[in-house]
């Protein structure tokens, strides 16, 4: 029997990565990570924990106005930006502290550098230092994608937006997907004048017609403005320090800064898996089976590398069905169907189950059920911001096939609807449940 360093050797330590890890070595495997850059990976350190924190930062310009028709006096409000950036990269530090404590609590191994593939069961640290393991586990996630036209180079991604000095005061946004619209909001709030570009003149695609087309209009109300059918010629900077972005089908315009939000690509750069025979699709994305099994038998893949579902909870199921699958002994696959999802925009949307599009394509008759109000707080605040809320059911069965919201709180009301419809529940099983009153969930037991 071959004598290995590690039973099990991942390289990245985002949330796919630690959680293969951890529970690959609560099996009883003897496992290390390699980690180039901080532990915890996209979604703790530069992704969807610290958005989410500057989202709640965001709603308080709204909440401070509100207040206003609830009673309160509210003197001049002042936002200071380096203040919320500081306390959300200090609350990063902290959940990379403890994810780190995670994995040496269960005695991993980590080596804080970067480490590719040499050999079917070799890798090499960036030190010079090789390590061999029976088990290699590629969870290096995915990286922002730039588009490339001369003088791209003076935008920035989502990487760099939590590490500004200063909020611009004209932001340009390019793409229309989740990360596009969350920071439009975000900024838009905070008080740049935001404008979202965008190559189609669709935003969010993949989510409902109706709830897409409601973000629009709200957007619109609320300052946003959009440029469709629009991609990059060029970009260059003015002698003033802003930038002047020169676009199809549309003027040039001058801003202070382009934010990149333009999809994101598996990491496989430079990893060597080319020394192991390990394949990669069309889009760059490392092929795997059910099993997250690669090309070869003793390498694997979770997470956004693999571009099956870019999302961290999916990642976190993957490494969990990795560990059991192979390290303890019950074989274990993802799910990916009915996987609910959320737009942290402003308001948010959330997501689970087929749009009316997808029903009716693979269903053909269906039933379409709706509310669309004006939420209470709305009404007292004087604020004409409407909520909807989009059941749609098989028409033979009334199975509800997809439910599909925007308005406060969404996201929060979603993760307990998503069960009903992941039970494949009907609409006489939602009517039947008497109604929480007054919420602006009880809507989805009205629906009508």
């Amino acid at each position: 029997m071959a004598d290995y360093d590690y039973d099990l050797f991942t390289i990245g330590a985002g949330s796919g990565g630690v959680r293969a890890s951890r529970v690959a070595a609560a099996h009883g495997g003897r496992v290390a990570v390699a980690e180039e850059f901080r532990v915890g990976g996209t979604c703790v350190i530069r992704g969807c924990v610290p958005k989410k924190m500057l989202v709640y930062g965001a709603h308080f310009a709204e909440d401070l106005e509100d207040a206003k028709h609830f009673g309160w006096e509210i003197p001049e409000a002042k936002f200071d930006w380096v203040k919320l950036r500081d306390n959300v990269l200090n609350d990063v530090d902290r959940l990379n502290g403890l994810y780190t404590q995670t994995l040496t609590n269960h005695e991993v191994e980590i080596y804080h550098e970067r480490a590719t593939i040499t050999g079917p069961h070799e890798v090499t640290l960036s030190s010079g230092e090789k390590k061999t393991a029976k088990y290699i586990l590629i969870a290096t996630g995915a990286r922002p994608h730039v588009p490339s036209c001369p003088g791209h180079e003076l935008g920035i991604t989502s990487n760099e937006a939590f590490h500004l000095d200063a909020i611009p005061g004209r932001v340009l946004i390019a793409g229309a997907g989740y990360i596009a619209n969350e920071f439009a909001g975000i900024f838009n709030e905070f008080g740049a004048k935001v404008t979202i570009i965008n190559r189609s003149d669709q935003l969010l695609r993949g989510y409902d017609e109706s709830v897409r087309d409601r973000l629009l209009q709200i957007s619109i109300a609320k300052g946003i403005e959009f440029r469709f059918n629009a991609e990059f010629e060029k970009i260059e900077k003015n002698d003033d320090g802003s930038l002047k972005v020169s676009m199809t089908n549309h003027d040039p315009m001058d801003v202070d800064c382009v934010l990149f939000a333009t999809g994101r690509v598996p990491n496989v750069d430079g990893l060597g898996l080319e020394n192991a025979g390990v394949e990669i699709d069309g889009k760059g994305a490392i092929k795997v089976d059910e099993h997250s099994k690669t090309s070869v038998d003793n390498i694997y893949a979770v997470g956004d590398v693999t571009n099956r579902v870019q999302l961290t909870p999916v990642a976190i199921r993957e490494g969990q069905a990795f560990a059991d699958t192979v390290f303890g002994g019950k074989p274990s696959t993802v799910d990916y169907s009915c996987i609910p999802s959320a737009v942290f925009s402003h308001p948010p949307i959330a997501g689970v189950g087929m749009t009316e599009d997808e029903a009716r394509e693979k269903l053909g008759s269906i039933k379409i059920f709706t509310s669309d109000f004006r939420p209470m707080k709305n009404v007292v605040a004087h604020r004409d911001e409407r909520s909807l809320y989009k059941m749609i059911c098989d028409a033979e069965t009334e199975q509800v096939v997809g439910l599909h919201m925007i308005g406060p709180e969404s996201p929060e009301i979603m993760q307990a609807a998503a069960i009903a419809v992941k039970a494949k529940l009907t609409k006489v099983d939602f009517d039947a449940t008497v109604a929480v009153h007054p919420t602006m969930s009880e809507e989805l037991v009205l629906l009508k």
